[in-house]
């Protein structure tokens, strides 16, 4: 005889209040969570904990015969986890970067790392410089982040438990900001006499410690999170070296013929940077609570060494670059990866803050995002919340990543095959 299915309740309880504020470098995400027939039970310290816990029972929900009980008690063994989209090589439409927010919270990343002006262009809709997207985007009305985009972006990662760091990388890389600010280039000479070309921003004059203070004070105001990331790599000595007023400038200075020197002199007061900025570090007097960021892959445990044995915290970004790709399961060269495996005291260790996912622009747009991203950007996601000891082993690790894979596909995210298989939901939302 047919009886009615029992319902089925779900009870949540946060010991402390926060649904309006903002998820921060300090928030506990850690659950407790119990699920027996008939109920679960959710208990969490905050909100964002909460996130977390009802993510994992979004994941764990099945049908069971057997009545059995199981208790769940969770929590990041990293308090950055990141994922870096570059919005400048390539615009990406708001739907994308809204879309890969949820997809960031289904893997429990928790930080969006918004690289989001360039070389190439300047989306980035200021209000205080209107010209530097007027004149720096790929189009001034199409190809342009509004400040309503902006907030609709931090609200919804908000919502999911994830910050937004934007990132306006100087001196370098920054070609399209001088379309719409006069005079914040270094112009290049052949000789004597100016080439027409322009190098990375001027550190020679006031007018661009102005500039940059003004716009920073606007990122800040319209970007909640405490930190903003300042870049500060690959920059080319070439332009510096041939300005007449910029050799002047450093000898006035006593820098002699050292160009590091001179970008150390710009980027002495920040608070996330690429490792560049640290790699002349006898020459910067870096803040103390400066945040170091590793991108160069070949070396990065001997940096994380050093940098840690600095006092630096470090986030840990190099083997994550996952716009990088090759033929096969290449998401298990991702898996392998140990954060805290370097030559280093235990304080050390505690210093490496967590790390980022990057997916770069070159070759990347809204056709292809995601599948570039998902599932592959999972690897890291695990490495960075669960504890390494329980999942070093990637074998254990694939059943568990193609079972998410089908679970992104019937949340509508375009995540690529890993292998030979088939999802019941492998077309849905497509």
């Amino acid at each position: 005889m047919w009886s009615e299915p029992q319902p089925f309740v779900v009870s949540v309880s946060v010991k402390t209040r926060g649904c309006d504020g903002y998820p921060d470098e300090d928030s506990d995400e850690s659950y407790n969570l119990s699920v027996s027939e008939g109920q679960a039970v959710l208990r969490s310290v905050t909100v964002w904990g909460a996130l977390r816990g009802l993510e994992s029972f979004s994941q764990l929900v099945y049908q069971d015969d057997y009545g059995s009980v199981s208790i769940i008690v969770d929590f990041p063994r990293f308090a950055f986890r990141g994922l870096l989209l570059d919005t400048s090589r390539h615009y990406l439409p708001l739907h994308a970067i809204l879309k890969t927010l949820d997809a960031m919270a289904y893997s429990k990343f928790n930080v969006f790392h918004w690289h989001i002006v360039d070389d190439p262009s300047f989306p980035y809709q200021s209000r205080t410089f209107p010209d530097l997207s007027n004149k720096g985007a790929f189009h001034p009305f199409t190809h342009v982040y509004t400040q309503s985009d902006v907030m609709r972006v931090i609200e919804h990662a908000r919502m999911r438990g994830i910050r937004v760091i934007p990132e306006f990388d100087s001196p370098g890389h920054t070609q399209s900001w001088g379309k719409g600010q006069p005079n914040l280039l270094t112009p290049c000479y052949k000789g004597d006499v100016p080439s027409g070309s322009f190098g990375p921003v001027d550190p020679t004059v006031d007018t661009t410690y102005k500039f940059m203070e003004s716009l920073l004070k606007e990122v800040k105001f319209v970007f909640p999170d405490s930190y903003v990331h300042l870049g500060g790599d690959e920059v080319s000595f070439a332009c510096w070296q041939s300005n007449p007023n910029v050799r002047t400038f450093m000898e006035k200075m006593g820098f002699g013929k050292d160009f590091t020197k001179l970008e150390s002199f710009y980027m002495e007061r920040t608070s996330i940077v690429w490792q560049d900025v640290f790699d002349y570090h006898e020459r910067v007097r870096l803040l103390p609570d400066t945040v170091l960021e590793i991108w160069k892959g070949e070396t990065y445990q001997a940096e994380l060494s050093r940098m840690t044995k600095a006092g630096h915290r470090v986030l840990l970004s190099a083997p994550w670059y996952i716009n990088h790709i090759s033929y096969g399961q290449d998401w298990r060269n991702s898996y392998a990866v140990q954060p805290q495996n370097f030559s280093g005291t235990e304080e050390q260790k505690k210093l490496v803050i967590g790390g980022e996912v990057a997916m770069w622009g070159e070759y990347v747009d809204a056709t292809n995002l995601n599948p570039r991203l998902w599932p592959r950007a999972c690897a890291a996601a695990e490495r960075l919340w669960s504890d390494e000891e329980k999942t070093l082993n990637a074998d254990l690790a694939f059943p568990r990543l193609e079972k998410f894979r089908c679970e992104l596909l019937r949340r509508g995210i375009q995540a690529e095959p890993l292998f030979v298989g088939h999802c019941k939901h492998e077309y849905d939302g497509l």
